[in-house]
C-alpha cells in the first residue's frame, strides 16, 4: 500500500484527496480541497471516486488504511495519508469548515 505524510500531502497539488470519516467529522474541519465519501458509503459511491489516482485520508490513517487496501484490490491507482486529519490540524495547517 502507497501512503505519503501529511507534509507531502501538503506540497501536493492536482490529486484528488477523499476524506472517508463520517459526514458529521467532516463537517467539523477538513484539510482543504477534500472530498467526503465516508468510509459506510463508499461502497455504494464507487462512480464518484475520481478515475485518476488519488489520496484517502481519515482522522487518523485507519480507516483510510483499510478503505486503500480494498480500492486498491478493485484496480484504483490510490495512497494512504499516514496521520490523518488529527496530524494536519496537530501541525496547525488550515482547514475548511462549510457553514451552515
Amino acid at each position: 500500500m502507497k501512503s505519503i505524510t501529511v507534509e507531502e500531502l501538503a506540497a501536493r497539488s492536482g490529486v484528488p484527496l477523499i476524506d472517508v470519516r463520517e459526514r458529521d467529522e467532516f463537517a467539523a474541519g477538513h484539510v482543504p480541497g477534500a472530498v467526503n465519501v465516508p468510509m459506510s458509503e463508499i461502497g455504494d459511491r464507487l462512480d464518484e471516486l475520481p478515475a485518476e489516482a488519488f489520496d484517502v485520508i481519515c482522522q487518523a490513517g485507519g480507516r483510510s488504511a483499510r478503505v486503500v487496501q480494498a480500492l486498491e484490490a478493485r484496480g484504483y491507482d490510490v495512497t494512504n495519508v499516514d496521520g490523518g486529519t488529527g496530524e494536519w490540524i496537530a501541525q496547525g495547517r488550515d482547514i475548511e469548515v462549510p457553514s451552515a
